[in-house]
């Protein structure tokens, strides 16, 4: 469990600190409205700090894998008779990033009763009630998505770590180093893994805070994915010391709520699952086990996010059964509210994706290069979202322009805004704040209550 009290981890929850100190709401720069007053240079808001370090900036640089984990990737796949690895990776991460949830049968049986309507209204002499179904039965067969459940053998799991370790680990940590950057004396000391596979997040949150971390546990389905995660932690034998210390791994979730962990992570496991009931357990499940961050993670896809939404909506809304934890959740990232998300309810819906630079493993057909892992996330947070401080977040590639920046911003208000952003309008030090921002950080302004919310926009496509 975390060192500091509850009471005063929540009170510092949110809070930013600039130099020495926390900047409070009133070193706020200007607001995006038209005719905001202009910056109040007077209240020191960055310190000594350069505008290109200001508290907003959530960047992380290129990310790269331990190098003890690389060799170890590289040892089991040179060892294993897995063939033709190559075109499999490229398969699998073809048929991973394109997959849609299973259909559930509440919408089979409106598919169904849509198409029986559909035939009858054509009548045929000839048409008995044997062969409409039969025709129903065909076109659901050939219009419905065929959902699948992956079953990671040995094999295959060596596969997904070849196709998806260096990815996983860097959106991973993308997501951890927003904790550690708005809240640098969060000090975790447990960590769950729902649908661990191989691993990656064990890596990260050692590579995060190695320091304060004393249990990890993993939880996966696969046998076989649990014993590649343990090998790789040994570097790819079966025996020897683990890399890093008090890993533990279980093929079942613990139900029981007595048992929380500060920090409880999915990772691209929730779309694995079978039915939105599937779902709906596990992520009340995880959340029951949080004491205070449960991140989730999945494609930068609309399924994806569509999916994190849902899940958010559960945990926000829903009414845990026999709590033993009774603090409510709030967002604590990527949205600065708790409302419905206007990326979903525009007239275009877009995903909330971001990216992550990442170095590859540097397998023989991997072009050396560095990528980018397109994700969506949600971390959601024990406490008060009155306690954390928020900020517009920018959800799209910042546009650089002479003397003038677009924006596109998610809102404390729940609205969506295009931002064109000039020194002569809100002042020079937003200005330059915005312009070495990027996707992904948020802008440092706060809208005044007492302003009348912007109007929504639908951010250009691309």
């Amino acid at each position: 469990m975390a060192t500091m009290s509850g009471q005063r981890y929540l009170l510092r929850l949110g809070r930013w600190r600039c130099g020495g100190g926390v900047a409070p709401q009133s070193r706020a720069l200007a607001v995006l409205v038209p005719g905001a007053s202009q910056v109040d240079n007077k209240s020191d808001f960055l310190g000594k700090k350069p505008h290109r370090q200001h508290p907003g900036i959530l960047q992380l640089q290129h990310v790269r894998l331990p190098q003890a984990l690389a060799n170890a990737a590289q040892l089991l796949l040179l060892e294993s008779s897995v063939s033709h690895v190559e075109k499999q990776v490229q398969a699998l991460t073809n048929y991973l990033w394109s997959r849609h949830l299973p259909v559930e049968p509440e919408d089979l049986q409106r598919r169904a009763v849509l198409l029986e309507k559909k035939f009858l209204e054509s009548p045929d002499p000839t048409q008995t009630e044997e062969k409409l179904h039969g025709a129903v039965l065909s076109a659901l067969r050939r219009t419905t998505y065929h959902w699948q459940e992956l079953r990671y053998n040995e094999k295959l799991s060596l596969v997904y770590m070849a196709a998806r370790l260096d990815g996983g680990f860097a959106a991973v940590s993308r997501a951890f180093h927003e904790i550690r950057a708005r809240i640098p004396e969060f000090q975790p000391r447990t960590l769950m893994d729902f649908g661990s596979g191989t691993g990656s997040v064990t890596w990260a949150a050692h590579n995060t805070w190695g320091q304060s971390l004393r249990e990890y546990m993993c939880v996966d389905s696969s046998a076989a994915m649990l014993d590649l995660a343990e090998r790789l932690l040994k570097g790819g034998s079966e025996s020897g010391e683990p890399y890093v210390p008090g890993v533990f791994f279980r093929q079942f979730l613990p139900v029981s709520p007595k048992v929380q962990f500060d920090v409880v992570v999915s990772a691209f496991s929730l779309s694995e699952l079978p039915s939105k009931a599937d779902r709906t357990e596990v992520v009340q499940t995880l959340w029951r086990k949080t004491s205070h961050f449960l991140i989730l993670i999945e494609n930068g896809t609309k399924a994806g996010h569509r999916l994190l939404m849902d899940a958010r909506d559960l945990v926000l809304k829903g009414k845990e059964k026999s709590p033993l934890d009774t603090r409510p959740g709030f967002v604590f990232a990527p949205c600065p509210h708790e409302l419905p998300c206007p990326q979903l309810t525009a007239s275009k819906p877009l995903a909330c994706s971001f990216s992550q630079a990442y170095h590859p493993i540097p397998f023989n057909w991997v072009n050396k290069k560095p990528k980018e892992e397109k994700f969506s996330l949600v971390i959601l947070a024990r406490g008060s979202p009155e306690e954390s401080h928020r900020w517009p977040r920018i959800t799209q590639p910042v546009l650089k322009r002479p003397r003038h920046v677009h924006c596109h911003l998610c809102c404390p208000d729940g609205q969506m805004q295009h931002a064109v952003i000039t020194a002569h309008r809100h002042g020079r030090d937003l200005y330059r704040c915005a312009r070495v921002s990027s996707w992904g950080d948020l802008l440092p302004v706060i809208t005044p209550s007492e302003l009348p919310p912007s109007p929504a926009q639908d951010p250009p496509e691309g």
